[in-house]
């Protein structure tokens, strides 16, 4: 009844309310003045609380009810007897000492002689300087050598480096003698008249300047440049110019690179080849190849991928003749079980810029008198698995097949009884080149074992077959090799090494020049070298 008069009440206020704001809308309000004298401060109402636990006077409520009870312990039989725990001990590893500098010094039978010398100077926060040394040397004293077997090679380096903000750049110089003996004559085939008059001793000489610029947070990456003059003690010499230079643009998660290479080899011969009964012409070569290397690099999780390819424009500047060539690049890896089974793969080409300052590094008994062009490897397919099996230990495996266009291989040169060079090179007693095609089938495997902290060891085998366009032998080229190495760390400056190297039964051939004829027809013998 109450709740009616009022609804009803309120109801009539409203209308009222609505007709008079009607009806003074058509008047005029005019203006009004408001004078603020106290400054609005607002305060919080007064709230009742709501009481957490009201109070319940309902009839249905149920009285809990009081609970008594008491534990029965029965005792229970056990053989267990706790032990006491000791905590394991676990071996603290001091800080790793960097040391600026080192040396080595080794010696061995025949009296070889093995020195080593490196240091690094810090100039200031920015800059420093390295020296490096290196030398090894042999008294000789093999038996049943009729001539001179000692030797020695000797180089010295030494680099500067600064490093900027966004910029790191340097140069370096080195210098190089070797001296070397072909000593290698036929024993028991000359009398001691002719091998007295023999002058088989050779120098080399070598001398490099390089620079080179690395820039961070740029499109331009690096550049370097080399220049290497390498001579003789018979007149031979030649020049070697490279110029390498990278750029790099990122495209999302993909980097486009693009790599570029100009490489100059030029030099000549003052002696014409062993094979000649008369030296008369001297032998002369120039290589220029120019090329660039495009390719795209993606990172996907477990999987890196590297598409790309090899362009190469090669001239032969002694011959006007030029080639162009186009070579695959393609590497990639995925990891198939974490870091226990790592898949790898890829096929790459080049055209491998040959020298005569490499072939001595390969083989310091060369005659002066060699043919130099460049080598087309056309490609090289591998496929390949690594990983960790065990903590400590580690493997790699490998197969590959390689496809080489006009590759050098080492061969004895032909006893020349016509010659009367001022240098003892044509006895018998050194290396010419001969080129061949040949298609290599390839097997490597390496096992690595960390024993302890500081002893680690490693054994690797590789396992060769070749098919030449000539079907002669791939001269002193192995079927297989093995290496063994072991590495031990003796305290915090001194460790001891141990390498032991197998090379297995190589092919050659020895001849004799004879007038008017091909070297292809003179009367040869065939060689099979034992394994060492």
């Amino acid at each position: 009844m109450y709740n009616k008069h009022i609804f009803t009440l309120i109801f009539l206020t409203l209308g009222f309310q609505v007709t008079f704001a009607q009806e003074e809308e058509e008047k005029d309000l005019g203006t009004e003045t408001v004078t603020v004298t106290k400054a609005y401060t607002p305060t919080v109402s007064d709230a009742f609380k709501i009481k957490s636990v009201p109070n319940m006077n309902d009839s249905i409520v149920l009285q809990k009810k009081p609970i008594n009870y008491s534990i029965f312990s029965v005792p229970v039989a056990s053989t267990f007897t706790p032990s006491k725990g000791t905590a394991s001990k676990v071996e603290k590893l001091p800080p790793p000492v960097l040391y600026n500098s080192y040396a080595s010094l080794g010696a061995g039978l025949y009296g070889n002689v093995l020195g080593e010398f490196y240091t690094s100077r810090t100039i200031n926060r920015d800059e420093n300087f390295d020296i490096g040394f290196n030398h090894l040397s042999s008294r000789g004293g093999i038996n049943g050598v009729e001539l001179n077997d000692t030797f020695y090679d000797t180089k010295l380096d030494a680099s500067y480096a600064k490093r900027d903000r966004d910029l790191e750049w340097g140069a370096a110089i080195g210098l190089q003698h070797q001296l070397y003996n072909w000593y290698g004559i036929e024993p028991g085939v000359f009398s001691e008249t002719v091998i007295n008059s023999i002058d088989e001793r050779q120098n080399y000489y070598m001398g490099e300047v390089s620079g080179h610029i690395n820039v961070e947070d740029a499109y331009f990456k690096r550049a370097d440049l080399k220049y290497r003059r390498f001579f003789d003690a018979v007149s031979s010499g030649e020049n070697r110019a490279i110029f390498n230079t990278g750029f790099e643009f990122p495209m999302n998660e993909e980097t486009f690179n693009a790599k570029v290479k100009l490489d100059y080899v030029g030099g000549t011969f003052e002696n014409a080849s062993v094979s000649s009964a008369d030296n008369d012409n001297g032998i002369s070569y120039g290589n220029l190849q120019v090329g660039i290397n495009p390719s795209l690099t993606m990172l996907r999780d477990d999987l890196s991928l590297n598409l790309g390819v090899n362009l190469v424009y090669g001239m032969d500047l002694e011959n006007s003749e030029s080639n162009f060539y186009i070579y695959p690049a393609v590497t990639a890896s995925y990891r198939l079980l974490d870091e226990t089974v790592i898949a790898y793969g890829g096929v790459t080409g080049e055209l491998k810029q040959n020298s005569y300052y490499d072939f001595v590094e390969g083989n310091p008994f060369v005659s002066p008198t060699l043919t130099i062009a460049p080598t087309d490897s056309q490609y090289n397919a591998y496929v390949g698995f690594k990983g960790q099996l065990l903590p400590n230990l580690s493997y790699n495996v490998k197969g590959s097949y390689t496809a080489e266009n006009n590759k050098p291989l080492y061969t004895l040169n032909p006893r020349n009884d016509f010659r009367s060079d001022d240098k003892g090179y044509y006895y018998g007693n050194s290396f010419g080149l001969f080129y061949d095609d040949i298609k290599t089938l390839g097997i490597f495997g390496e096992l690595n074992v960390d024993v302890n902290r500081n002893f680690t060891a490693g054994a690797n085998i590789e396992v060769y077959d070749y098919n030449t366009e000539t079907g002669n032998p791939a001269w002193n080229l192995p079927n297989l090799q093995a290496s063994l190495f072991m590495d031990y760390q003796i305290g915090e400056k001194w460790y001891a090494g141990v390498n032991l190297f197998y090379v297995g039964e190589r092919e050659d051939f020895s001849s004799t020049v004879v007038q008017n004829a091909q070297p292809s027809e003179f009367p040869a013998t065939l060689i099979t070298l034992d394994g060492y």
